[in-house]
């Protein structure tokens, strides 16, 4: 024990996340949601509304601690409210066939996020360290997301032609 308990732990005795470690969460994840597909689409149209409203509200309204232009900030909050609308939707209607609707979202999550690395890219010598890492931190997290509605779609894909 290091003095009172709070102190932080020497580097050297601190967790490290092993690559077994995320294969196993992955795995795990993508089982999940092969049971509860629809939840995908409801995770992705919250995260691209949370997106959105963050862009919209957050980000523009304090732009100069980020130093991502206002114009910027409020192009990627509409397109992140079309994501969320057809998530959204593909929740609510869709009864079955989702791979090609999967596909779909995954494909536009990655293209979101190559649009917003040539946005990081351009003015990155205007963007602060916290707009920089708001973005790198958006970025991975939607690609993570794309993975799994990838993978989803493939699975589907799979199944139906089995």
């Amino acid at each position: 024990m290091h003095g009172n308990g709070l102190a932080p732990k020497p580097l050297a005795e601190q967790t490290v996340i092993t690559n077994a470690q995320v294969n196993r969460l992955m795995r795990r994840l993508l089982n999940y949601f092969t049971e509860n597909q629809k939840t995908l689409f409801l995770i992705d149209s919250i995260g691209a509304l949370t997106t959105a409203f963050f862009l919209f509200v957050v980000l523009r309204q304090f732009h100069a601690y980020f130093g991502m232009p206002e114009k910027v900030l409020t192009y990627l909050s509409v397109l992140a409210v079309f994501f969320g609308m057809y998530s959204t939707a593909c929740f609510f209607f869709l009864k079955e066939n989702f791979a090609p609707f999967f596909r779909f979202i995954g494909i536009a999550n990655i293209l979101y996020c190559a649009l917003t690395t040539g946005l990081l890219i351009k003015y990155y010598p205007v963007l602060t360290i916290v707009g920089l890492t708001y973005f790198l931190i958006e970025i991975v997290i939607i690609c993570g997301l794309s993975y799994v509605e990838l993978t989803m779609a493939t699975r589907n894909r799979e199944q139906q032609t089995s």
